[in-house]
């Protein structure tokens, strides 16, 4: 065996635990010297073995953490059996910490540490130590490494991960229930001593809690305990190390516990009798009122299910569990009526819907209450005794005819008397009436099932004395048919013959239609209205009917178009028919049957003569025309000389004339009276200046009543000039004079006399004075006056 592997196995040795060599090896004294010691051992052989010299020699290093002292703190003594004390060789550290954390001695080998150590930063350190020569710098020894085991004291308090735990546990728990497990942790040697043993006990939460002392386990430490009396628990926990015992350092954390609801509450009604009240009006759901049944549990422990158990209007209301609220909500079931029925009474249980097997002892989980519900009155409208109407007529019925009636009444006590009335949205045309008192629905209108089918009237009820609250019926008229409509032909047929058609030849297919709907269905008939020697009708039995020659050739020389009445007649009853022409014309065709042309003045005209010349020889004897009624207009126009002389607008114009009157001497004056109606002047008018030879009674205006003020007399003159058929029919300016009643001569006026005197006697002209001397002589001297002419 070499002397490395004696080395190495001398290492390993050290290493190992050895209890009767343990203080020795972990010894550190500042008197360790080097040693030589030799030794023998028996090989395999029995030989004995001699065992090399050493070159180092050295201990297991051990230091304590957290040195107090002043100075350096000593480790350890490095020393080699080169070393002869003449200072040659030098001492090298290297590894972990060397030269700054650990010093060496170059000289003697002496290690210490620089600095105080804690144990739990590092618990040991790894070296390598090396001797050189101080002139050559050779290694005298092989580099060797040891190791420096940092010894631990109880410098280290234990600690919680968590300065407060929260934590919950059921109520009503069995005493020693886990609740939750809290763990310290200690940063020392565990190896070493009980600086790292560590024992829980409990400062606050007792008696409610304890704790395990090796575990850490908190445990519940009183049975029952009640959510409702109490819910939040604080629980201080200690751990110390040096296994509890005096002088060790110890933790504390905080535990929050939360006792946790379970469903150990029944729910109870606060009252044991609710009385609620509703109007007899209220639609069917319509909420009454709620009831409340409290429970002392929260969550779903706290949820509670309503119903209906018992009572006179379990089939009048419902109950409805509101889970937001926990209330229970009480509806209308069906409708309600004050007059049949004034109060009820229901039963309501209330029951939790959670319940826990643990607890029935605790039981029954569920309550009932008395709810009384009044009714109460309201003026109700009427109530028809049904809900809609269905009226079926036949449209031939005669007007007034009943339909059908409506009914309703006042569901009150005192029953006010109904009107019915039709709302006239419904039946914009009126075709529909009703009779107010009865309901009697009838017509109004001839009725048409081809116009309209169905009528979708609302009739509205109020009662008379409270015409406010109102009640509306939809009433469906249904029109039923009657065979009042005729057949007619299906479209408009343009039916044409071949000039070479042969007897027998189908020339066109009809079909008809009716308006009418009979039940069995349309059936039509087709015949002709009279025996036509060129043509006949076939009926196919199929509502439709075939066009048929019963000659052959046509010409379109002769007859260019043919009219064939057809008979079209239905087989309802009443039997209703109507006679359709088809118009036929002959037209040329081809071989085929296709038409060439059906126009017979076509081969009359040249050959030469096409459409566009026939077109411009028709506009030419158009514009001819208008020329020569232009001209008649214009000519017709001269002979006739307007009054107006402006030919821009002739209404509202004042009619002048240029004549210059000669005073009261002027006999020859222009007769006044046409200024009133110029149409009535004439040819042959008589002059007034001399007593004509004719006499003839004149058309007089009646004069204006006595005692009649202005306005009365132009309102007369008005209407009688606008009902005159001689007067103008534009507008015209018409002049009177009114004198009133007070003159002895009355009126003057010129437009109060006739155009002409007649047998008038003007003797009392005369009378007058001399201011009236000359008409005297004009109207009084007929004689002479018919002598000088």
């Amino acid at each position: 065996m070499t002397i490395q592997q004696v080395l190495l196995l001398l290492l390993l040795w050290m290493w190992l635990p050895h209890p009767c060599h343990t203080e020795m090896l972990f010894t550190r004294t500042p008197d360790l010297r080097p040693k030589s010691f030799g030794g023998r051992a028996l090989g395999n052989d029995g030989k004995a073995i001699h065992r090399q010299k050493r070159g180092w020699m050295w201990n297991q290093f051990f230091l304590l953490e957290e040195y107090t002292g002043s100075d350096y703190q000593y480790v350890g003594k490095l020393h080699s059996d080169q070393d002869k004390g003449d200072g040659s060789l030098k001492y090298i550290l290297s590894g972990d910490g060397a030269g700054t954390l650990f010093i060496i001695d170059e000289k003697t080998g002496d290690i210490h540490a620089t600095r105080r150590i804690d144990r739990e930063e590092k618990a040991f350190y790894t070296l390598r130590a090396q001797a050189i020569n101080r002139r050559t710098l050779r290694p005298v020894e092989p580099e060797s490494e040891f190791v420096i085991k940092i010894h631990d004291i109880n410098d280290n308090e234990p600690t919680f991960p968590e300065e407060i735990y929260t934590a919950s546990v059921p109520e009503m728990s069995v005493v020693g229930t886990s609740v939750v497990q809290v763990t310290a942790t200690d940063a020392d040697d565990p190896s070493y001593g009980n600086s790292a043993r560590i024992i829980y006990s409990i400062l606050q939460g007792q008696p409610y809690f304890s704790v395990e002392p090796e575990t850490g386990i908190i445990r519940t430490a009183l049975p029952n305990m009640n959510r409702e009396n109490r819910e939040q628990y604080q629980v201080v926990i200690q751990a110390k190390d040096m296994g509890g015992q005096m002088g060790g350092l110890s933790g504390t954390t905080t535990v929050n516990i939360t006792l946790t609801d379970v469903n150990d509450n029944p729910p109870r009604f606060p009252q044991s009798t609710i009385h609620l009240r509703i109007p007899e009006s209220s639609p069917v759901g319509t909420a009454i009122g709620s009831v409340k049944a409290t429970d002392a549990d929260t969550g779903k422990n706290a949820e509670v299910e309503y119903r209906i158990i018992d009572g006179d209007g379990t089939d009048m209301f419902d109950i409805v569990t509101q889970k937001d609220t926990q209330e229970g909500i009480i509806t209308v079931r069906k409708p309600l009526d004050y007059e049949t029925r004034r109060l009820y009474t229901l039963k309501v249980e209330a029951e939790n819907t959670h319940v826990d097997p643990r607890f029935y002892y605790l039981g029954p989980f569920k309550d009932t209450t008395i709810v009384k519900i009044s009714v109460e009155d309201v003026d109700e409208p009427p109530v028809f005794s049904r809900s809609s109407y269905l009226f079926e007529v036949h449209e031939d019925i005669e007007l007034g005819t009943i339909i059908g009636t409506v009914m309703a009444r006042d569901p009150d006590s005192a029953s006010s008397p109904i009107r019915f009335s039709l709302d006239r949205h419904t039946d914009l045309d009126r075709i529909f009436n009703i009779h107010s008192g009865n309901g009697s629905i009838y017509t109004s209108k001839p009725l048409d099932r081809e116009i309209s089918q169905w009528h979708n009237l609302s009739v509205i009820a109020a009662e008379i004395n409270n015409p406010k609250d109102t009640t509306r019926v939809p009433v469906y008229v249904r029109i039923l048919d009657v065979n009042d409509n005729a057949p007619q032909f299906a479209v408009f047929y343009d039916t044409f013959v071949c000039e070479n058609a042969r007897a027998g030849q189908l020339i066109q297919t009809i079909s008809a239609v009716d308006k009418d709907d009979p039940l069995g269905g349309q059936k039509f008939f087709f015949s002709l209205a009279a025996v036509n020697p060129n043509f006949t009708v076939q009926d196919n039995e199929d509502n439709t009917a075939r066009i048929l020659t019963r000659r052959n050739g046509f010409s379109r020389h002769e007859i260019s178009t043919y009219l064939l009445p057809v008979v079209i007649s239905d087989n309802d009853y009443p039997i209703q028919s109507s006679t359709g022409t088809l118009t036929i014309r002959v037209c040329a065709c081809d071989s085929r049957g296709n038409m060439q042309s059906c126009s017979a003045e076509a081969l009359l005209l040249p050959a030469g003569l096409s459409t566009g010349a026939l077109v411009a020889i028709l506009l030419c004897i158009i514009i001819l025309l208008v020329i020569v009624v232009l001209f008649a207009a214009l000519k017709r126009q001269r002979k006739k000389e307007p009054l107006i002389l402006s030919k821009e607008d002739i209404r509202d114009n004042i009619v002048s004339y240029n004549d210059e009157g000669g005073g009261e001497e002027d006999t020859q004056a222009f007769d006044i009276g046409t200024l009133r109606n110029p149409a009535a002047i004439e040819d042959k008018k008589l002059r007034r200046d001399i007593i004509p030879e004719t006499l003839f009674v004149p058309r007089r205006t009646p004069s204006a009543p006595d005692n009649t003020d202005v306005r009365d007399f132009i309102n007369q003159r008005l209407k009688e000039h606008d009902t005159d058929p001689s007067a103008p029919p534009y507008d015209s300016l018409a002049t009177y004079a009114y004198e009133g009643n007070d003159s002895i001569a009355e009126s003057l006026s010129s437009l109060e006399s006739g155009t002409t005197e007649g047998d008038q006697n003007y003797d009392y002209l005369r009378e007058w004075g001399p201011r009236f001397n000359k008409l005297a002589e004009m109207y009084g001297g007929g004689e002479s006056d018919k002598d000088t002419s």
